[in-house]
């Protein structure tokens, strides 16, 4: 059993704490990015249409991939 908190985490999706940091660190910097792209849609309905639910449906299943990934190498 890992009592580590800063390990628990990123061992269950199988990475590291660094691998994780940087991967986390990815998807803030795109989470920034869709909420941006929100508040424009939300100002000019016409623009960005359909890219922040497009591209938050893709990172779901990306993510959820990874995990089920991850479980498989157990």
């Amino acid at each position: 059993m890992n009592k580590n908190i800063f390990t628990k985490h990123p061992k269950e999706v199988g990475e590291s704490y660094i691998q994780h940091f940087f991967k986390a660190l990815s998807f803030s910097g795109l989470l920034f990015s869709l909420g941006f792209k929100a508040l424009i849609h939300a100002l000019l309905p016409f623009c960005y249409e359909t890219t922040v639910s497009d591209k938050i449906k893709k990172l779901s299943e990306g993510m959820q991939k990874r995990r089920e990934e991850a479980m498989n190498k157990r």
